[in-house]
């Protein structure tokens, strides 16, 4: 089968090339093949062996070419169907492997952003980390359950809401008053990579008593890479601040 007939990719299949793949197979048939196996070719092989009369009768060549079988179409598909096995091998690979032994094979980033002002910036370094390595965008806000938010403070949150949407991320909300673990928690669960913090706002003094929170998530995280974006001391009204309350 080819990677468009799967049921699940109509709609992007349909977005990518602009035609609507009305032979379809349900996901549940490769999900219960024994065995996958992918066979990749260039998109200029592919398109050298529609010229050589290999898939489709001479009459439709041409039409096939200036259409469906256009070269950034096949790019796309290509892309679209080695992502698609390698999903399927992660999943077994997790489903055998011994809880906390098993690295991702996908990256996937996720920022931590709070009531701080500038969280907006910070998900913006974070939406350009996972636009650089192809993968999927996940923003965190921990929320505190002993205080309310202010009006100034929810109407923060939601534009770091909307502008998760906009970068096609997923937005998550959780209620805890350990804020490390709550982030170490989601990171498990989501299968994260990559999180993206603000440096500590804590005094040197309160991180000595306390410690901070990139402190504890050094302990908790496993396989997991640490971006502390650190707090511009310049004089302009541009300045980066962390945007996880310690």
């Amino acid at each position: 089968m080819n990677i468009q007939h799967l049921e699940s990719l109509n709609d992007l299949v349909a977005r990518i090339t602009g035609v609507v793949v009305r032979e379809r197979v349900p996901d549940r048939i490769l999900d219960e093949a024994d065995e996958v196996v992918v066979v990749d070719v260039t998109p200029e092989t592919l398109q050298e062996r529609l010229l050589e009369g290999k898939i489709y009768a001479p009459q439709k060549i041409q039409q096939s070419l200036d259409n469906f079988f256009q070269r950034r179409n096949l790019i796309a598909l290509r892309e679209l169907a080695l992502r698609e096995v390698a999903d399927n091998v992660e999943e077994d690979a997790i489903a055998t492997t011994p809880n906390g032994q098993f690295c991702n094979i996908h990256e996937r980033v996720l920022v931590c952003v709070s009531t701080y002002p500038n969280s907006v910036q910070l998900l913006r370094r974070g939406a350009r980390l996972a636009n650089y390595m192809n993968a999927p965008l996940y923003t965190l806000f921990v929320a505190d359950p002993e205080r309310f938010l202010t009006k100034e403070e929810s109407l923060h949150i939601h534009t770091c809401e909307k502008l998760c949407q906009e970068f096609e991320g997923t937005f998550i909300s959780v209620t805890s008053n350990n804020i490390a673990n709550a982030i170490a928690e989601v990171a498990e669960k989501y299968r994260i990579t990559q999180i993206v913090i603000g440096e500590s706002q804590r005094s040197r003094w309160q991180m000595l008593l306390k410690g901070s929170l990139t402190q504890k998530l050094v302990r908790l995280l496993k396989n997991i890479d640490l971006h502390i974006i650190a707090s511009e001391k310049i004089s302009s009204s541009k300045q980066w601040r962390s945007t996880v309350q310690d």
